[in-house]
C-alpha cells in the first residue's frame, strides 16, 4: 500500500469546496504544498492586475486573503494532524522565526504510517 499524490486542482478543490472550515482529519503533504502554491499564485495574481491602483489592490487582497484564511488554517491543521501533532501546535508560529521554522519542518514531514487518534492515513491506495 502506499500514498497517492493528489493533483493541483484536486488538492485545491478539497480545500476550499470539500473542507473549508474543516479542521478534523488528515490531510497528505502534497495536498498541503499544492494549496500553498495555489494561494501563492491568486495572491501574485492580484498584486499584478492591480497594481496600478495601491488602494483596490490592498481592498481586493484584503478580501482574498480572507476568503483563503480558514481552508488555509483548517488545512494546517489537518497537515499537523497527518504527523501526529495536535492542531494546537499551529500557534508556535507566533514565535518569530522559530516558530516557522519548526512549522515547515513539520510540513514537510512525511505522513504518519497508518491510522492514528486523527483518523486514517489520507490518499491511502492498495
Amino acid at each position: 500500500m502506499y500514498q497517492r499524490q493528489v493533483s493541483f486542482g484536486e488538492a485545491v478543490n478539497r480545500a476550499i469546496a470539500q473542507n473549508y472550515c474543516n479542521f478534523s482529519g488528515r490531510s497528505s503533504r502534497s495536498e498541503y504544498w499544492w494549496y500553498v502554491l495555489f494561494t501563492a499564485i491568486i495572491s501574485c495574481g492580484v498584486s499584478l492586475i492591480f497594481s496600478g491602483n495601491q488602494t483596490t489592490m490592498s481592498i481586493i487582497s484584503g478580501i482574498v486573503n480572507l476568503v483563503l484564511l480558514l481552508p488555509g488554517l483548517g488545512l494546517c491543521v489537518r497537515r499537523l494532524h497527518d504527523t501526529n501533532r495536535s492542531g494546537w501546535w499551529i500557534l508556535i508560529g507566533f514565535i518569530p522565526v522559530v516558530g516557522w521554522i519548526l512549522l515547515i519542518v513539520w510540513f514537510c514531514q512525511d505522513s504518519q504510517r497508518g491510522p492514528n487518534q486523527y483518523g486514517p492515513e489520507p490518499n491511502l491506495v492498495a
